[in-house]
Formats: structure tokens, C-alpha cells, sequence
């Protein structure tokens, strides 16, 4: 690991136990982290899966839009290294996704189309049970070496720990609510995004960086502020002019 990327390690880490320690709020939170990983790992994109109390795997958070559509197809068929890093409880390893049509048939021709050429899975496990999958996309062949999947896994539990904090893990009843509270949030978010994007014909992307930049600029929850647009209390042209308006930090 270089200097520079150890110090970007370093700052990553710092940043997330800075939130963790505070109010935060766990989809900015996990979002954070899918962009972390792409960037400290050299993957093209990253994605998040978290399971609901029922053990069903939710589109939870990712880096980019090609890889938000990916995880949703693996869903939907209910194939992938995601589902089966979740399923096992084990890191899965597809370093050259073209040896692997066999083993994923739906998946892999989805996931090539999207331009991956490799994919690795990383459980988030919490007391030895996983309540989720970090994947990780690359855009060309190759295995992240050790380093790089202990730096990945790390990062996976530390989503773990975002979503469900030991102070409030006492049992699966507590573990389940939190788990459902971070997917209700998730599906609000996507409504927002909906809307925003729709109100001043943006991307889905765009429209998420609009909603995350009035939310901190503003000091309140990205979740809150979601919830604002879906119910009305927030007006939309009025976030969309805010971001718009000239000096606004990202």
C-alpha cells in the first residue's frame, strides 16, 4: 500500500468512526461507503445488500448506477456471487467473470453487458451471522490480493456496524428492526431521487448528489430530508434551487 493510499485509507476510516460516533444517518452512511471502496480498492464500483428479518437480500447502497442495476437483476433472478457470498457467509472471488458463465448463467452475460469483468463478494457479518454482501465491481480481469480483501472486509463490517450499532444489538428482535429501519429508509430515498430527478430532469446520480448536498449544507438527516420531498413537507424546486445556487459546497 502506497503512502497516498494509506493516507486516503486513514482519512476513510477516520471519517466513518467520526459519523459512526455521532447521530449519523445509516443510508448516507452506507452510501459514503460504497464510494469509499471504489476508491480505495481500485474497483469500478461497489454495492451493497442487506437482508430484511425475513432473510431476503434489498438493494441497501452502491457507487453507481450501472452497479444499483446489477445488484437489482441479481435480486430478481436470484443469482450471483452476491447472493451466494450472503447465503454461504463466505468471500467469493470471480477474478475473470468469463470462466464463471457456468456457474452463473444469467448473471454473468448481465454483468459483462454492464462492462464488469470481475467481481469480488465480501460478507457483513455480525456475531458470525451475515445480515448482508458488499460487491465489489471491477472493470477488467484480475483478484484483489490479501491486503485488499482484508481492507474490503473491514469496510463490510463496518457497514454491519453502521446498520446495526452494538449498543442496540442485544438481540434479534432489535437486529431486525434496525435492519428494516435502514431498507425503509432506502426505499424513501429512492422516491426522493424519483422526484428530483423528474422535477429538474436530472440523472438518478445527480439527483441523489442534490438531496445529499441540501441535507448536509443544512446539518439534517439525508433520510429526513427524503422523507420531506415524498410527503410534501419539502418542496422539490426548492432543494434543486438550492444546489443550484452558486457557492453551494458539494
Amino acid at each position: 500500500m502506497n503512502d497516498s493510499r494509506e493516507r486516503r485509507v486513514i482519512r476513510a476510516f477516520v471519517n466513518l468512526s467520526n459519523e459512526l460516533a455521532g447521530d449519523y444517518d445509516v443510508i448516507d452512511m452506507l452510501a459514503t461507503l460504497t464510494t469509499h471502496c471504489a476508491d480505495l480498492l481500485d474497483v469500478a464500483s461497489a454495492g451493497l445488500l442487506l437482508s430484511d428479518g425475513k432473510g431476503t437480500l434489498h438493494l441497501a447502497a452502491s457507487s453507481s448506477e450501472r452497479t444499483e442495476h446489477l445488484e437489482t437483476f441479481q435480486l430478481q433472478r436470484d443469482q450471483g456471487p452476491c447472493l451466494d457470498s450472503y447465503r454461504d457467509s463466505a468471500v467469493i472471488v470471480a477474478g475473470d467473470l468469463t470462466e464463471e458463465e457456468e456457474r452463473w448463467p444469467q448473471f454473468v452475460p448481465a454483468a459483462r453487458k454492464a462492462g464488469f469483468l470481475s467481481v469480488h463478494a465480501l460478507p457483513m457479518l455480525l456475531r458470525g451471522h451475515s445480515i448482508g454482501t458488499l460487491g465489489l465491481f471491477g472493470d477488467r480481469v484480475g483478484r484483489l490480493d490479501t491486503e485488499d480483501l482484508d481492507l474490503a472486509q473491514a469496510l463490510a463490517q463496518v457497514a454491519g456496524v453502521a446498520v446495526v450499532n452494538e449498543r442496540a444489538a442485544v438481540d434479534l428482535v432489535t437486529v431486525n428492526a434496525q435492519l428494516q429501519h435502514a431498507l425503509t429508509s432506502r426505499i424513501v430515498l429512492e422516491q426522493a431521487k424519483g422526484i428530483i430527478a423528474h422535477t429538474g430532469a436530472l440523472t438518478m446520480s445527480d439527483a441523489f448528489d442534490v438531496l445529499r448536498r441540501y441535507a448536509r449544507n443544512h446539518g439534517r438527516k439525508l433520510s429526513d430530508v427524503a422523507t420531506g420531498i415524498v410527503n410534501r413537507d419539502l418542496d422539490g424546486a426548492v432543494v434543486l434551487a438550492y444546489a443550484a445556487t452558486p457557492g453551494v459546497a458539494t
